[in-house]
């Protein structure tokens, strides 16, 4: 095959490498507009699982660029005067420019063309005289531009602005990443050794910040002088340089983020940048264009044609692609948004950072540095106010006080509907349910929403608080749970509001009565669905009345034993159809803006938190986002909102999203709506509870030690296992456990046994593969 590579970065250079290794008889030229030793930053990273793959690759190139890394094992974070070190992460780092010299040198040796200083214009003009044309032309690609039509690339360029630099202050012990508070604002650097004597020192900051120092305005010597002046305590008196050779030196920049929707037309491919950008945040730029380069060399030589190579090409990548483009992003939002987190104490922001792309999780830190983990846990458990002669133990299992309640721990067992109410009346099944999962190990066990009508049921199935006798099973509930466990319980109150009247959620949720349906009030006159019936706008009278019934009903929840209560304005209910323009397009005082929006939500608020005891804590459940973009509520909405209800005197916000529209589109993934507790708790400092798509013990201590939330709602795997805390604190290797009910201490003692020997067995194993 005649072979064309536009681009001689790295992704062109080993794809050609690896094609010749497969097939010395094919034609290839590498096509380069600049000079061989001209580059663009100064050194990448790899990680181990890349270099192997380079060694099964070709194991000549790969040792001659083993020979040339400088390895590191230690991330460093460097705020307010601290410097937080941990170990285990195993990064090396190489020189690009070296990294292309040693490339260059294989491909030659291989007989590969390489032709420097020849500007490409156009892939049309390569794409008649070759078979094939791989278009690694890097982030501004021509060749992708050229076809877009077919390529559909989303390229989104980021927030903040950063410029690329090295310094002769090596920063050999660790990745190191620096925070300066300047007059104009935070500016922070990642540095890394990638020889010697040299390290990459990456400068970035706030568009707010960039703007403040007037960087846009400055020459590139006038910018470099600046950012040694904010970093000249960890310069060690070594200059900042450019890369004064290059023919565009170095310049701030904004990283732009691509995506294309397809990779190839006819016998065009994109690679490397050109198809796809990972920030630079988590060092994956080069091993995406290294492992692609391999990919997509194998296929064309083991394919019988190349509509079957680019095919397999991307249906192999873009996974990969995609799973390293997710941690990038959120990598790259966690240094984008990184203002909101420089409030923490040195550990846990050190601990935010070390976590935030969500490839690192708790007890993988453990794996990497248990000595660092363990200091960042008693700190943690020393925040939380935990005896200092209290067992070391995970951050899920710290204590959290609200007003004059304790918690045990930060597990919550999240608000799950049940629908086996008897005309709003809690029954046996709620006894059990509720009593089991209050056995379980959770901290705090919370009611499905519990209506203040009949006509503010969801459905015929819901409990309520509205009439005696449901106070008094509510009392033999809290009691049994305050008599045979130490958890305690929160009961969630709300209306249906636009979505009532609808059937048991194993029938057809959200779909209407056959019959009997009652009628619905909301915020406005809108239904939920062309299937459900229009509720009739709510006048000010009823509303009057609705107040008081949440009132009542706020009264019964503390005549039936309830430790807490949670006023449910989420999920397009009653108080959550007046919080979303989606559900609220009123004329009065009660519709427009959000502060009007929040007026009648707040005043039930008000008047429940009244007549609940000052002693007693109380929280608001919201929907962060509704996951219509602008039109709807929005997660910087969502701050206004929590910070409205926290200053009426909420103690808790409840971070839910989503469930307010028919319309919405969410984003699911583990963890999925902890972003938004994350935003709430940070930029407003609010207390807050992440709940969503939350399994494992990893997840809630991730949340926790990284304060993204304070409690952590877990929700279906306590349908699956009520005692899904205690059994997660068996795997985690907890043994600290005081809460098993006395009558199961033999099956905790097994739970152990069979815990640690599964635990030495896969360890041995480990240890002979």
């Amino acid at each position: 095959m005649r072979i064309a590579c536009l681009g001689g970065g790295p992704a062109g250079l080993y794809f050609a490498i690896s094609m010749k290794l497969r097939a010395p008889g094919h034609d290839i030229t590498v096509i380069e507009r600049n000079r061989p030793d001209d580059t663009f930053g100064w050194g990448v990273v790899l990680s181990d699982e890349t270099l192997d793959n380079l060694a099964a690759n070709d194991a000549q190139s790969a040792e001659a660029i083993r020979a040339h890394f400088a390895y590191w094992d230690d991330v460093a974070v460097v705020f307010k005067g601290d410097r937080q070190v941990s170990s285990g992460h195993g990064f090396c780092g190489i020189g690009r420019k070296t990294l292309l010299t040693l490339l260059q040198k294989r491909a030659r040796e291989l007989g590969v063309n390489l032709q420097f200083e020849t500007d490409v214009q156009s892939a049309e003009d390569y794409r008649q005289d070759y078979d094939l044309v791989v278009a690694s032309d890097g982030l501004n690609s021509r060749t992708r531009s050229l076809y877009a039509e077919t390529f559909r690339p989303d390229v989104d360029t980021r927030l903040c602005n950063f410029v690329w630099l090295g310094t002769h202050q090596t920063f050999k012990d660790a990745f190191t990443f620096i925070f300066e508070e300047t007059e104009h604002g935070w500016v922070w650097a990642h540095a890394y050794q990638f020889n010697k004597d040299t390290a990459t020192f990456i400068v970035e900051c706030s568009q707010e910040t960039f703007d403040a120092f007037g960087f846009a305005g400055m020459s590139q010597q006038e910018s470099i002088a600046v950012c040694q002046q904010i970093f000249k305590d960890h310069l060690d008196g070594h200059a900042l340089m450019t890369n004064a050779g290059h023919i565009r030196g170095s310049a701030w920049i904004r990283f732009p983020r691509v995506l294309c929707e397809k990779w190839s037309h006819e016998n065009v491919v994109l690679m490397g940048d050109a198809a796809a950008t990972a920030h630079f945040s988590i060092g994956s730029g080069t091993k995406l264009a290294l492992e692609s380069a391999i990919a997509l060399a194998r296929l064309v030589d083991e394919k019988p044609d190349l509509p079957s190579a680019f095919a397999d090409y991307e249906d192999q990548r873009r996974l990969e692609v995609l799973r390293l483009q997710s941690a990038a992003r959120n990598s790259m939002e966690w240094f984008e948004r990184v203002e909101r987190y420089l409030h923490l104490d040195p550990v846990q922001l050190n601990y935010s950072m070390l976590t935030r792309s969500q490839r690192i999780s708790h007890e993988n830190l453990r794996t990497r540095d248990k000595g660092w983990l363990e200091g960042a846990e008693r700190w943690f458990m020393d925040q939380a106010g935990a005896p200092r002669e209290a067992p070391l133990r995970a951050p899920m299992f710290a204590p959290f006080r609200l007003r004059e309640m304790t918690l045990k721990n930060r597990i919550v067992v999240s608000p799950m509907a049940q629908y086996k109410a008897i005309e709003g009346a809690p029954t046996d099944w709620h006894l059990v349910h509720y009593g089991e999962r209050a056995k379980g190990g959770a901290g705090l066990i919370y009611t499905e929403m519990t209506c203040i009508s009949p006509e503010g049921r969801i459905t015929p199935g819901c409990p309520g608080l509205y009439a005696p006798e449901h106070e008094a099973e509510w009392a033999r509930i809290t009691g049994f749970v305050h008599a045979q466990t130490d958890a305690k319980i929160c009961c969630q109150i709300g209306h249906s509001g636009r979505k009532g009247s609808t059937q048991l959620g194993w029938d057809e949720m959200d779909a209407p009565l056959p019959a009997d349906n009652w009628e619905l009030v909301s915020a406005s006159a809108l239904p939920w669905s062309d299937r459900n019936a229009t509720p009739r706008e709510i006048t000010r009278a009823e509303m009057d009345v609705v107040r008081d019934q949440f009132v009542a009903a706020a009264k019964m929840a503390d005549g039936a034993g309830f430790d807490m209560i949670e006023l449910h304005a989420a999920h397009g209910y009653l108080l959550s159809s007046f919080l979303s323009p989606v559900s609220n397009q009123r004329g009065d005082d009660y519709g427009g803006s959000l502060e009007n929006r929040l007026r009648y939500p707040l005043e039930v608020f008000a008047a429940m938190r009244a007549v609940w005891p000052e002693r007693k804590p109380m929280s608001v459940r919201i929907s962060a986002t509704d996951w219509v973009g602008a039109e709807g509520v929005t997660p910087d909405d969502a701050v206004e909102i929590a910070r409205a209800f926290w200053e009426a005197g909420a103690d808790l916000i409840d971070v839910s999203a989503g469930q307010t529209t028919t319309e919405a589109k969410p984003v699911y993934g583990r963890m999925f709506q902890t972003p938004f507790s994350d935003q709430i708790r940070n930029e407003a400092g609010i207390c807050t509870m992440a709940v969503g798509n939350i399994f494992e013990a990893d997840h809630a201590n991730s949340i926790l030690m990284a304060g993204r939330a304070d409690l952590v709602a877990v929700g279906r795997p306590h349908l699956a296992d009520p005692y899904w805390t205690l059994h997660e604190a068996t795997r985690i290797g907890d043994r600290a456990a005081p809460d098993w009910p006395l009558p199961y201490l033999a099956g905790r003692e097994q739970s152990w046994r069979l815990a640690d020997k599964e635990q030495a067995t896969t360890g041995a194993e480990a240890v002979r593969a």
